[in-house]
């Protein structure tokens, strides 16, 4: 059992230390996505809120006497 711990930690350790180095491909990052839609996003948001308020209505008040 200890043979195969020792080989896989060996083999970990390996695939880490070669991950660092200078000619290690290189992933270009993703240009960052347009933040676009904002008023469709408030419109979604007040149809949701009307929503709710009908399913569950806000108690009403209870009258004086």
């Amino acid at each position: 059992m200890e043979a195969l711990g020792f080989s896989l930690a060996l083999s970990a350790q390996r695939d880490h230390v070669l991950s660092a180095r200078p000619d290690a491909p290189v992933v270009p990052e993703r240009p960052p996505r347009a933040r676009g839609g904002g008023g469709t996003r408030r419109a979604a948001a007040g149809v949701l809120r009307r929503l709710a308020d009908r399913l569950e209505p806000c108690p009403q008040p209870i009258p004086a006497r």
